[in-house]
């Protein structure tokens, strides 16, 4: 950064913009930004420089420097209004979110404009940078601080009636509890949400959010008829902004199709208009799973499994919801193996099922344990000794039910022995 300041003027700018390459343009903002004139057009082309420089410091992907200009502009913001910092600031957080890998300087950067905000009682800022920095904080899954920085800003917010940042942390708090796997508190956070959201107009990708956040804890609730509905409602807002977040929302949807054995759907809404905008490895994992489920074939689960790990695995919500389905699969094909058997080798229901041994041992011990048939495994001989189904004997039943009649007319006749002695 040069010592000598540039004159805040369109010109500057000009000379600025038509710099050669990033960094010579970058170094002609700062020394713009030196200038210590304070007239009204020299503030407003300092804005344009400030803006200007934190996209190519951005793009130049130079984070240290965006949060060191943050620094750097403090005695600017005294000298223009409170709307206007706080939209350069929330400009400048946003640019180093853009960066990739810099979520602990986010957090550092957020935690030191908190601090600042408090001390030049900016009220209204700070709120916004500590809503950033709780889902920041619940980003890096640091679950406890995020929930004692949400608890206090809530309130705080509530008294102030500031209904659209109130949706913001609602929605923030269902997301934090969902994580903590709270699913009572995670909907009456929701619900919270959206009782504010009725009151004022909101944003098409608020709504949208909100709408995929109802739609995950449908599903976490097994209505997945209901979650679809919310899934498809926020896709139709993100596609309409062309928000990243849509082919999540349409992989989602997927999911539902796949979760009430309607699989078979999958591949119409895939090839749908909306749906071919959207081909990429999502769809194309999604689409493989709903093929393994309509064939009921673990082998090519377990294959799609393996071959979309980052889309399926690392997905939590995905994941969470194939495991079930997997488990489900595995028990129903394993019930229909050994059926015809009263004894059969563990190797060879392996090879039936197209499944490692020591796997397949696992789940039958498993299932036996669960009672889902009554069977042993007699691991030194490597079968597994199907038993055929308890019957129940009706005698005990039958004395129990004896037994509870005489209590109440036992019981009737102390009553109407206590009323002839009274």
């Amino acid at each position: 950064m040069s010592t000598s300041y540039l004159p805040a003027t369109t010109d500057s700018m000009a000379q600025a913009l038509e710099a050669k390459n990033p960094s010579e343009s970058i170094s002609i903002f700062y020394r713009i930004l030196e200038s210590p004139s304070s007239s009204p057009e020299s503030l407003r082309i300092k804005e344009q420089s400030i803006t200007n420089l934190s996209d190519l410091l951005r793009q130049e992907n130079r984070a240290e420097e965006l949060r060191s200009l943050l620094t750097q502009l403090r005695p600017f913001f005294a000298l223009i209004p409170k709307a206007k910092t706080a939209k350069i600031v929330r400009g400048i957080i946003d640019a180093v979110a853009k960066i990739p890998g810099t979520s602990d300087l986010q957090i550092s950067l957020c935690k030191e404009m908190v601090l600042w905000t408090r001390a030049e009682k900016r009220t209204f800022l700070r709120q916004r940078v500590e809503a950033r920095l709780a889902a920041l904080l619940m980003e890096s899954k640091e679950y406890s601080e995020a929930l004692n920085l949400l608890s206090g800003l809530i309130k705080e917010v509530r008294r102030l009636d500031d209904k659209l940042l109130l949706v913001d942390i609602d929605l923030l708090e269902s997301k934090l509890h969902f994580s903590l796997r709270n699913l009572p508190k995670a909907k009456a956070a929701l619900t919270a949400a959206r009782t504010a959201a009725n009151a004022i107009y909101v944003p098409p990708a608020q709504q949208g959010t909100i709408d995929l956040q109802s739609g995950i804890l449908h599903a976490e609730e097994k209505d997945y008829k209901t979650g679809y509905s919310y899934f498809f409602e926020a896709f139709e807002a993100f596609n309409a902004l062309e928000d990243p977040r849509a082919v999540f929302s349409l992989k989602y949807m997927l999911l539902c199709k796949i979760m009430v054995s309607q699989a078979d759907d999958v591949a119409g809404i895939i090839s749908s208009k909306a749906g071919l905008r959207y081909v990429g490895p999502e769809l194309d994992a999604m689409k493989a799973v709903a093929d393994a489920h309509s064939k009921r074939s673990l082998k090519l689960f377990e294959t799609a499994l393996r071959d979309f790990k980052a889309q399926l695995e690392e997905d939590p919500i995905v994941h969470r919801h194939l495991s079930s389905l997997y488990d489900t699969l595995l028990e129903q094909n394993l019930c229909r193996l050994i059926e015809p058997f009263s004894r059969v080798e563990i190797a060879h229901i392996a090879d039936l099922i197209e499944l490692p041994i020591d796997h397949v041992e696992k789940k039958l011990s498993q299932m036996i344990l669960d009672k889902k048939f009554a069977g042993t495994l007699d691991q030194g001989a490597g079968c597994l000794v199907i038993f055929d189904d308890p019957k129940t004997d009706v005698i005990y039943p039958a004395t129990l039910e004896t037994i509870s009649n005489v209590g109440k007319v036992v019981d009737s006749l102390y009553v109407r022995s206590a009323k002839i002695m009274a």
